[in-house]
């Protein structure tokens, strides 16, 4: 029971009274937040106004569209592993945010969301610039709310970073009426969130699960493990590798896992789906314990669901329970955090080596190389080719540049060529496929890793889909390099149309501007390359330039990305050609 001396002794809270905008600012700052993508309006107006006085605790970056900024966000909170942070007006200004909200919710990015709404008294009414945010991103967020009175800012923002970051990481949108915003209240400080009931982030480990995992790992004549992004966002690469390596189990990678080994390793066997590798998605139908690890069975990994790895027994890790059994059917399924449940599995196995079974995946790999690489990479005449490109690139960066693609055949040749050596470089649109990406995720990347070099390789389709940010580059003054791969065609769906649509190319001829003039428009330097011999001095030039420089090559305009598998295929089926 307390006494009056203990009531006289607590601490008491300070109280302020301080405006909705102020308060939001407030949490930010105390979530350790140093960086805001956005674009004002007349909803959100109050916010900027508050922003006015907190430029020197909080960067923002004045993006040219709310697509730009919450790709950069993205990219982002890809580099860094922080929550990326995004503000938008009302209306347009929100809904131009949905393409972002379902590529960070498909690819488990961890975002904050805030929109300015409409006067509380207004909703309802189709007032000027209103729209139903809540309902429109419901299904492309992993939590939203909408706050009409300023107290409950402090609790909701709090409990928005808390569902971002935890357990399976996902975009939180959070709408805030402009009466709140202007609303003063009596604000005591900000508390951290750690537990909301019935939201359970992680899973309970149940040992006997993981016991059963090591006995058939144990007992495995021909194990593979296959690896995604939840090696990288549970920050368990160390982990990984130990595990691999004591395991000496051949190991391939999403493309989201790339870089979560490095791409030297020799337990590294290459990249599985639909361009991957041959090897792996071979292999795939042949072992005999399939150890899956942070990773969702994407129909691009396995191709014909009836017709994948039906000879193996199937092991499953990852956070999200929901993913265990959704596509394949796990002999055993392994709940929890990788970085929890791959030291416990280790400490369970024995230390092996399969020598035959990774000779298989070599014979494979200089079939491959006979069959597609050494063209690809080093082609003795004709055009440029991608592949080269990336060859060269790799060359000059020694593995160590942030590489963001776009989406379309040159995404695919990045995720094949570019050599990684550390985690957190490759960073692309996956499960969405969003065409336009790589320009703003380029610039949130460069924010989350400023040390790092970053290069954006993107296509003639996807570069006219955000160009705009090049102005986001002018004002800023950032550093990145712009490696635009010209084949003057929307290439995948040309590629897709040569090949099973008997060559009917339907409105893929895709036209481009002088990016060379444009990009000088912005104050950015560039050139453009179409003969081989000048091809590694133009990239050496693109590194080595103090601030953004673009750099168009002009590519091969019917190459085609192999290996390949075809769609409504099984990986066995794999083309080389």
């Amino acid at each position: 029971m307390e006494t009056a001396m203990d009531i006289i002794e607590k601490p008491v809270k300070e109280t302020i009274q301080i405006t909705g905008s102020q308060a939001l600012l407030e949490t930010l700052i105390a979530e350790q937040v140093d960086t805001i993508f956005g674009y004002p309006g007349g909803a959100i107006m109050p916010i900027y106004d508050a922003l006015y006085d907190y430029h020197e605790q909080l960067k923002h970056i004045l993006v040219r569209h709310e697509q730009g900024g919450i790709h950069a966000a993205q990219g982002f909170a890809r580099t860094s592993g922080k929550v990326g942070v995004v503000f938008a007006t009302s209306g347009p200004g929100a809904t131009n945010l949905v393409t972002g909200l379902a590529d960070a919710q498909i690819d488990s990015t961890p975002l904050v969301c805030i929109t300015g709404q409409v006067f509380a008294h207004l909703l309802g009414t189709d007032a000027f610039q209103e729209t139903d945010v809540i309902n429109i991103t419901t299904p492309v967020t992993k939590w939203n709310y909408q706050i009409t009175d300023a107290c409950e800012i402090p609790e909701v923002l709090a409990k928005a970073f808390y569902i971002a970051r935890s357990g399976r990481p996902g975009p939180v949108l959070i709408d805030i009426t402009k009466n709140a915003q202007l609303q003063l209240f009596e604000y005591n400080g900000y508390q951290s969130c750690d537990h909301i009931r019935s939201y359970r982030p992680k899973p309970y480990i149940r040992k006997e699960f993981i016991e059963a995992a090591a006995a058939l790992i144990n007992t495995a004549e021909k194990p593979f493990v296959i690896f995604g992004q939840g090696v990288i966002l549970g920050n368990a690469e160390q982990e990984f590798k130990a595990f691999l390596e004591k395991s000496g189990i051949p190991a391939a990678w999403t493309i989201l896992g790339l870089s979560a080994l490095p791409t030297d390793h020799p337990l590294n066997m290459g990249m599985l789906g639909m361009h991957g590798n041959y090897g792996p998605n071979v292999m795939t139908n042949e072992c005999d314990v399939l150890i899956a690890i942070g990773m969702r069975f994407d129909d691009r990994v396995t191709g014909r669901l009836d017709k994948y790895a039906k000879q193996a027994k199937v092991i499953h890790l990852d956070i999200d329970p929901s993913e265990i059994d959704k596509n394949v059917k796990a002999t055993v399924g392994v709940w929890g955090d990788c970085k929890e449940t791959l030291p416990m599995l280790t400490r369970l196995i024995q230390t092996k080596v399969y020598p035959q079974w990774i000779e298989k995946f070599r014979a494979y790999q200089k079939e491959e190389e006979k069959e597609v690489i050494i063209n690809e990479l080093y082609p003795s005449e004709g055009q440029i080719s991608m592949g080269e490109v990336l060859r060269v690139l790799n060359e000059l960066t020694k593995g160590e540049a942030i590489v963001v693609s776009d989406v379309g055949q040159h995404q695919m040749v990045a995720c094949r060529y570019a050599k990684f050596n550390q985690t957190r470089s490759n960073i692309t649109s996956g499960g969405l496929g969003t065409m336009g990406f790589a320009l703003p995720a380029a610039i949130g990347a460069k924010f989350g890793a400023p040390e790092r070099a970053v290069v954006a390789v993107i296509g003639d389709g996807g570069i006219q889909m955000t160009i705009q940010e090049l102005g986001t580059i002018m004002q800023t003054g950032i550093d990145i390099k712009i490696l635009i791969l010209n084949n003057q065609f929307l290439g995948m769906v040309r590629q897709w149309q040569q090949l099973f649509h008997d060559k009917r190319y339907s409105f893929v001829d895709i036209a481009s501007p002088d990016y060379v003039t444009v990009a000088k428009g912005y104050g950015i330097c560039g050139e453009t390359v179409k003969e081989r011999s000048h091809l590694k001095d133009a990239l050496q030039r693109m590194l080595l330039h103090p601030g953004t420089y673009l750099l168009e090559v002009m590519v091969g305009k019917e190459n085609n990305v192999f290996p390949m598998v075809p769609q409504g295929c099984s990986v066995s089926e794999i083309r080389l050609k």
